[in-house]
């Protein structure tokens, strides 16, 4: 006999607590089991990529002067360590605590039926399995390690004189402080950056996973989605990574601006195009429900349409032609009826095909938006600036 949807606690969910970087972090005392010294996660990592930089460019003159870009110069390398990568840690935090809780609300408002709950349990399963894959990290090391190596030698490395580089026949020349930065700052940024988008794509698989089952949708729910409607904000959980991939680019674009003389301007298409692929990452696959979303309403439509056209077929006859005579239309619950009826169609014809709103998006566009919007500052002065938003605003 199958269990009821409600009947017994979800499995625990985390997309965190788990893999072998996590196991590290435990043994090196830089984690406990469920995320605890976050602060000194923070500064441990974030000075190990960033400090030896400094100290090998001020071995080598390279701190303050000697090249055309200095360490202390250098505005994208300190966005990437200690803005960018700080936010990425944070966000482990933040996502545990988020997501964990989706699980328990798709059995708390019995959207997972009790013939599909086994499936459902099988879903979470596969992806603690995935999330705890030694595999899966080992492969994304390797990966880092070589193309994303590769990527920012020849495709994200200044072509000027730096602190880390001076350019010749060959790519690059490196420094000391460029050995560091090459073969350890930088994997480690990435890795933890693709780790993310592991961690995202098994998220995604545990949707589409539940995506797959008959869902138990409800046409007038208030939320407008279903009763799935939470999935549009717990992705607000994903917010810090965007913001951190946010940091990255305008770090990417001040450099090109200040030592390669390029305008902001010439990066708007750019921008725009850039986030509107972050949120699409994090909000489009939950189109996933969408086919459920759809028949819901289509049905809801319908049945709420028929049962309309009983009512008001009653009420007319009851009311309109005469069928009542003789008794007090005031404070007769028909009418009040009637109205609750109208409401509740009403709901049903502004359902969502998609469990996110449009004030979702703009959220997530404006955390990924935010770091970039000081560069505004390079095209008009801050008090141009100040008194545009003030007319935007007032």
């Amino acid at each position: 006999m199958p269990t009821p949807a409600n009947s017994q606690e979800p499995p625990d969910f985390s997309l965190v607590l788990g893999g072998p970087l996590f196991q590290i972090f435990r043994r090196a005392h830089l984690s406990g089991s469920t995320m605890e010294l976050l602060r000194r996660r923070m500064l441990i990592i974030s000075l190990f990529a960033w400090l030896p930089l400094g100290l090998l460019s001020a071995i080598e003159g390279h701190l303050l002067g000697g090249q055309n870009l200095t360490f202390l110069r250098d505005i994208e390398s300190h966005v990437r360590f200690l803005v960018a990568l700080p936010v990425l840690i944070v966000a482990e935090l933040v996502v545990h605590r988020r997501l964990r809780t989706v699980v328990k609300r798709f059995v708390e408002r019995r959207v997972i039926t009790a013939e599909d709950t086994p499936k459902f349990y099988a879903a979470i399963d596969a992806a603690m399995r995935a999330r705890n894959s030694v595999w899966l990290e080992s492969a994304l090391l390797i990966f880092t390690l070589t193309v994303g190596h590769w990527i920012w030698r020849h495709e994200l490395a200044l072509g000027s004189v730096t602190w880390y580089a001076a350019p010749d026949g060959t790519g690059g020349h490196l420094t000391r402080a460029g050995y560091w930065y090459s073969f350890v700052s930088i994997p480690i940024f990435q890795f933890i950056l693709l780790r993310w988008y592991l961690r995202l794509a098994i998220w995604f698989q545990f949707l589409w996973r539940v995506s797959r089952l008959n869902l138990h949708l409800l046409a007038t729910h208030p939320d407008h989605s279903g009763g799935i409607g939470f999935l549009g904000k717990v992705s607000y959980a994903f917010g810090p990574i965007l913001f951190a991939e946010g940091a990255v680019l305008a770090g990417m674009i001040a450099s090109r601006i200040f030592y390669e003389g390029q305008s902001l301007m010439s990066f708007k298409v750019i921008i725009a195009v850039l986030v509107g692929f972050f949120v699409l990452v994090i909000l489009g696959p939950l189109t996933m429900f969408t086919p459920h979303l759809a028949r819901t309403k289509r049905e809801g439509l319908s049945e709420y349409g028929t049962m309309a056209t009983v009512y008001v077929d009653e009420f007319e006859r009851k009311w309109v032609r005469g069928g009542a005579k003789g008794v007090e239309i005031l404070g007769t619950a028909d009418i009040q009826s009637l109205a609750d009826l109208a409401n509740s169609y009403q709901v049903v014809r502004e359902m969502r095909f998609v469990p996110f709103a449009l004030h979702d998006v703009s959220r997530l566009a404006v955390a990924t938006i935010l770091p970039v919007l000081p560069l505004l500052l390079t095209i008009m002065p801050l008090e141009e600036l100040l008194s545009r938003l003030l007319k935007i605003i007032f």
